[in-house]
């Protein structure tokens, strides 16, 4: 039953993902997202982690999708980019694709060698994600918490009218 399952949530999730990518219409690819994400939290059900699985309905379908939709509906249609900037944009494009080809690459690599990653037992729980975060991940979590702190102020600043100079 779970294996049925997991095929069913799985081509829900390419099919969704290829929707989203297909779709002409930037608000008809956010709605194939969330359909995406949600697929997604019931893989995460079925890995026995069913807090990482409500975080990625409630968060990402729901929290995260209403602010792509909103700033989707900001950003004025027509407007396409110059073509001098379509050049820098299809070589990021061309360079993010090899070096997310690469990681998949490394990580199919260490599956099929059969590297057995230490210490994810009991990590879809509560008290795992705790344990981890704040015992073997603390530095980087509040180096990220820094970071985030620091986007915030820049964006007040960012988005203040500034008086006549």
């Amino acid at each position: 039953m779970a294996a049925a399952l997991f095929l069913v949530l799985a081509t829900i999730v390419i099919g969704s993902v290829l929707g989203m990518i297909l779709s002409r219409n930037p608000a008809i690819s956010a709605l194939w997202l969330v359909l995406a994400f949600a697929a997604l939290g019931g893989l995460f059900g079925l890995l026995d982690a069913p807090f990482i699985a409500a975080v990625q309905i409630i968060i990402y379908a729901g929290a995260i999708m209403v602010l792509f939709i909103f700033v989707i509906m900001m950003i004025p249609r027509g407007e396409a980019f110059p073509p001098d900037k379509r050049k820098i944009t299809l070589f990021l494009s061309i360079l993010l694709a090899a070096v997310l080809a690469a990681e998949m690459f490394v990580s199919l690599w260490a599956v099929l060698r059969g590297d057995k990653t230490a210490g994810l037992s009991g990590l879809g729980s509560t008290s795992g994600i705790g344990r981890m975060l704040f015992r073997d991940f603390l530095y980087p979590f509040e180096i990220t918490s820094l970071l985030i702190i620091a986007a915030l102020v820049g964006s007040i600043v960012l988005s203040k009218k500034r008086g006549k100079e």
